[in-house]
């Protein structure tokens, strides 16, 4: 319980870090000139254009080749309206890798996060990742980007740990109480994430469909093993 009581407040710590950090960026980013840009729903929107432009650009012609100008005409800004909001190609490029695993993250809470029966959370969490692996632009990132891919899929890596962790609490715990057993849900979580990052390096035809046996599989397997802590 220590362990879980430290990640969640890890996790909440970088969330409310990070939340000020958009806070900031939407709000309170200055100009060359220095003078502050008000929060407005314009400037969010202004923000939402130019990472949304950021991404075509990006699977377009892949990170290392980026173009503020291309990123500009796609957001249909000028030059010196994006600099209002990002100090560099770098910055741009940190903020929509944060951008994209907010948003992952939080799909996936409004996907589960209200779902009171635990099969049906675990049900929901595995249309998620099938959903996640038909939509996701993922594995073009990988061809067009492969430096930029692999580095995002590290960034994101024990974060979503942690989420799948929280979105999953209340099937760890009839699992637990059904088994009799404490599963070691951090390993769990990180097995089931490998899986969805497998997929996009490796995809199998059609084997998608077998995940929700495939976990069942793992569980019964944690169960028996050295990974599956009695409960004291």
């Amino acid at each position: 319980m220590d362990q879980e009581r430290q990640n969640s407040e890890s996790l909440q710590s970088r969330e409310s870090a990070e939340q000020q950090s958009v806070r900031a960026r939407k709000g309170s980013s200055k100009p060359r000139g220095g003078r502050s840009v008000k929060p407005n729903r314009r400037s969010e929107e202004t923000i939402s254009s130019i990472l949304d432009a950021t991404e075509q650009v990006v699977l377009r012609s892949g990170a290392d080749r980026i173009s503020i100008l291309d990123v500009c005409k796609l957001a249909g800004i000028s030059r010196g309206t994006f600099y209002q909001y990002f100090s560099s190609q770098e910055d741009l490029l940190d903020t929509f890798s944060r951008h994209k695993r907010d948003n992952f993250h939080r799909v996936l809470m409004e996907t589960v996060g209200t779902v009171e029966d635990p099969e049906a959370r675990l049900e929901g969490l595995i249309a998620f990742i099938d959903d996640y692996l038909t939509e996701s632009r993922a594995r073009r990132l990988l061809v067009v980007a492969p430096d930029y891919a692999l580095s995002f899929f590290r960034r994101i890596f024990h974060d979503s740990i942690l989420r799948f962790q929280d979105a999953l609490e209340i099937v760890f715990d009839d699992w637990d109480e059904r088994l009799g057993v404490k599963l070691d849900r951090e390993l769990v979580c990180e097995l089931i994430i490998r899986y969805v990052l497998s997929e996009i390096l490796v995809p199998e035809d059609g084997g998608r469909r077998l995940l929700p046996a495939r976990v069942k599989r793992l569980v019964a397997s944690l169960t028996m093993g050295s990974t599956a802590r009695t409960r004291r």
